[in-house]
């Protein structure tokens, strides 16, 4: 048999973790710092390398965690079935209706028909679309929402790029990702660690009342509208300048959509349920505008701790299975054969990022990562932010945002008390840095779901995220410190 490249990633991997958990001792009080971060580097390498499908690597840590002694078997397998793994299948759910129904395709030409006149344009209307949606929602529940219209906008233009088709359905995928991630940045409500943090800001410093809506949006807009560009222009100069062309007469788009007529019965039951679950995704939870808090719906509930937005998708995809159609007499709007295309192995990785950010937490290695700022003590205010920043984007390319931020904080008010500095220009730069994250499919939920169409090189991906990443870490270092300090 010729050996193949792949076999020796295969071997790499398992070989370097097996270095690592008997060579290293990254803490002699805690030897599981170390296995986890064998563990670690075994998925890094397959995941890089892509030396079996990314689904098998996910399967790593529910078999080494338990055998190297950091968590049992049972409470591993738990992260694979986190919540938002529910919000990810009813999501898609709702996704395959549009699709069965064609509305993506109504959307998709729609949107052409506004911004279709290049490569460049169609990526800066997705990304601008998705990234003031996401000023308000999860960045997970935006690109659920436009994931199937940007698919579409994808199919719709293929016959017309001349050149490098891949290339821009990759940068159509990861702007609609990227966007999603930045546009939560922008306020207190955008994105899960920016709403931990001003909890967490509330009860360590209840005296304070330099915090509210309109202040953090004063940072919050400048931060993320900076990275949005960089976004944009490392998207376009890495996939579509000089390589992508598109060849089509301006008003094409516009007779497509016109052809299409009236929406059809099922198709408005369809799209209804799509702006239900849009507006109950931005109604649910309290808003605090500083001059007046707003009440979620979720309020009504004896327990509103116990809904969250998995609860809006499940209950639009029970709704769809329940709803007759007109065309398909005795059928649903969904049938569970429709079903079946739901991608078991995102579920896999979804479940492999929350297990190794679980393993991180309870090794100790997020707490070793954390504790290396404390080198920085002795050092300039600007280059303690960059620290924070930089240690705080490799946690959260591993661990959740909301687990990366969870660390970060009680760090970042040990930092404070130590060294006597504004407690808002340690805890607002390690904040947006848990948002950042965009190297790998697991960084984030919407970097997996836009993976999972196979239409990413992980290779591009990695190399576009590092660049994205670096910049972010300059971006908020530098602004935070001039705003703040």
């Amino acid at each position: 048999m010729k050996w193949n490249k792949k076999y020796t990633y295969q071997i790499l991997g398992p070989l370097l973790a097996f270095l690592i958990w008997n060579f290293s001792e990254l803490d002699p009080t805690n030897v599981q710092v170390s296995l986890m971060a064998g563990i670690a580097v075994w998925m890094c390498v397959w995941w890089f390398s892509e030396a079996v499908d990314l689904a098998v690597t996910a399967l790593v840590p529910v078999l080494m965690m338990p055998i190297l002694g950091i968590a049992n078997v049972k409470t591993v397998a738990q992260q694979y079935t986190d919540s938002i793994i529910f919000l990810f299948i009813g999501g898609f759910m709702l996704a395959f209706a549009i699709e069965k129904w064609n509305l993506h395709k109504r959307i998709a030409l729609k949107i052409l028909s506004v911004v279709g006149h290049s490569p460049a344009s169609i990526l800066l209307g997705v990304m601008l679309s998705t990234y003031l949606i996401s000023n308000w929602i999860s960045n997970t529940a935006t690109t659920m929402m436009l994931f199937s219209a940007v698919f579409a906008l994808i199919q719709e233009t293929k016959h017309y790029i001349t050149k490098h088709q891949k290339k821009f359905a990759a940068a159509m995928l990861l702007g609609l990702a990227f966007a999603a991630t930045i546009g939560g940045m922008a306020t207190p409500v955008g994105t899960p660690p920016n709403m931990y943090f001003f909890k967490a800001y509330k009860e360590a410093f209840p005296h304070l009342n330099d915090l509210n809506f309109l202040s953090w949006s004063k940072i919050g807009y400048p931060i993320s509208i900076c990275l949005f560009l960089t976004t944009y222009f490392c998207l376009y100069l890495y996939f579509i300048k000089n390589k992508v062309e598109l060849k089509i007469d301006k008003h094409h788009f516009k007779t497509n959509y016109k052809n299409l007529g009236k929406m059809c019965y099922e198709e408005k039951w369809v799209f209804s349920l799509f702006i239900l679950c849009i507006i109950l995704w931005f109604t649910r939870a309290d808003i605090n505008f500083g001059t007046f808090n707003y009440k979620g719906w979720n309020n009504i509930f004896p327990k509103n701790k116990f809904v969250d937005d998995s609860i809006v998708a499940i209950m639009a995809a029970l709704v769809l299975f329940l709803v007759p159609s007109k065309t398909d007499k005795g059928k649903a709007l969904l049938e569970w054969e429709d079903a079946k295309k739901l991608r078991y192995d995102i579920i896999l990785m979804f479940g492999s990022g929350f297990a190794l950010a679980y393993g991180f937490e309870i090794s100790g290695l997020s707490n070793w990562l954390a504790d290396t700022l404390h080198l920085l003590s002795n050092v300039h205010p600007l280059f303690i932010i960059l620290g924070i920043c930089i240690i705080t984007t490799i946690i959260s390319e591993f661990a959740s945002n909301i687990a990366s931020i969870q660390l970060a904080i009680p760090v970042m008010l040990a930092l404070q008390k130590d060294l006597n500095l504004p407690p808002l220009l340690l805890m607002i730069p390690a904040t947006f840095a848990a948002s950042l994250g965009f190297m790998l499919p697991i960084a984030t939920a919407a970097n997996t779901i836009v993976f999972g169409t196979k239409q990413i090189d992980i290779k591009d991906m990695f190399k576009v995220g590092f660049i994205l990443d670096a910049i972010g870490i300059l971006i908020i270092t530098f602004m935070c410190y001039l705003m703040l300090s």
